[in-house]
């Protein structure tokens, strides 16, 4: 339900009207355009009456509103969001770049890529300490010796760490040791993981399920967002089509529909979606010209000998000629990239 309040309406009258909301139980969003002041009633509202509020001296409005995600809802908040992720952002003119490797392999292996990464331009570093694999008998990570590689990586570049969650238990270690917790396909509707990761304020990366609708993949959000963290960060990285040719089907039309169902930044991943390196370049561009706040982008020094989804990462130089390319195709979307950076080696 969201109540479109009379022009002039004072900050005390304000005030009052949304603790008589807050008494019933209800959260509140106060929210503005260029006319007009709204409050956005988050909460089980079929009780209410709408023509009781409308009767209100500061009301001129009540309007229902029927989807089921309210705090992810751009009707409950009209400006786009921007995400903080340690000291770098995703969301506003500036894309986010994370890339690394799909697996912590070794500490030798995360700094040396980390140290690449950020002379091309990335501004994240992201990698597996945790791997989910269809195989059991597959490379599951190297858990928490992985994450303080990770730690290692970012004290030699600066670079936020982001890598994924996939248990409960872990969660503490994740907000002390990582930027942003990523929440991957499997996990999206993990709904004890999402509530847990909601409890806490550190940044999350939500990638859409498998064969997710865009519904399903906002109600996960709002998952996250109604636990009482609201720095979700949406990530389309392909879902499972009819299609066998590609890994699974880059759905590009996400990012404008993300964009017009909801406040929260969204970026692409082109490596999952098309499980192939040839197919990454296109992917990234198609990502930023459809209006993306960012890419996330495998990287391996040694692809061939990758202990994981090695068929789908870049090498660095790959991934530099690519930054190039994203640099000059940021600038025509009206957005920008960080520029290269030179890292002291040891």
């Amino acid at each position: 339900m969201i109540i479109v309040l009379k022009q002039g309406v004072t900050a005390s009258a304000i005030k009052e009207l949304t603790n008589r909301i807050e008494s019933q139980g209800l959260a509140v969003s106060h929210f503005t355009d260029i006319k007009r002041e709204f409050l956005g009633l988050i909460g089980d509202t079929t009780g209410m009456d709408p023509h009781q509020w409308q009767a209100s001296p500061e009301v001129e409005q009540v309007i229902r509103v029927a989807d089921p995600y309210k705090r992810a809802n751009r009707k409950f908040h009209p400006q786009n969001s921007i995400v903080s992720v340690g000291d770098q952002t995703i969301g506003g003119d500036r894309l986010g770049i994370i890339a690394g490797p799909c697996s912590v392999e070794s500490e030798e292996q995360i700094v040396t890529i980390a140290k690449q990464l950020k002379q091309a331009g990335a501004n994240f570093l992201r990698g597996g300490a945790f791997k989910p694999r269809t195989s059991p008998y597959s490379f599951q990570g190297l858990e928490l010796e992985g994450l303080k590689m990770l730690q290692t990586a970012k004290a030699e570049t600066g670079l936020p760490i982001v890598t994924e969650l996939m248990s409960t238990k872990w969660v503490d270690q994740f907000v002390e040791s990582v930027d942003m917790i990523q929440i991957g396909a499997r996990n999206m509707q993990n709904f004890d993981l999402l509530k847990e990761v909601g409890r806490t304020q550190t940044p999350v990366l939500l990638k859409r399920g498998l064969s997710a609708t865009y519904k399903e993949w906002l109600m996960s959000a709002e998952y996250i967002m109604a636990a009482g963290n609201d720095n979700v960060i949406l990530c389309e990285r392909g879902i499972r089509t009819f299609e066998t040719g590609t890994r699974n089907t880059l759905d590009i039309q996400a990012v404008p529909v993300m964009k017009e169902l909801s406040h929260l930044p969204i970026i692409v991943d082109p490596s999952h979606a098309g499980g192939m390196s040839y197919l990454v370049e296109a992917g990234a561009k198609s990502g930023v010209v459809a209006g993306a706040d960012g890419l996330m982008i495998e990287v391996h020094n040694d692809p061939a000998n990758a202990w994981s989804d090695g068929e789908q990462c870049l090498t660095p130089d790959e991934f530099s000629s690519l930054m190039e390319k994203i640099r000059s195709l940021a600038i025509f979307e009206g957005r920008s990239v960080a520029e290269a950076s030179t890292i002291l080696t040891n």
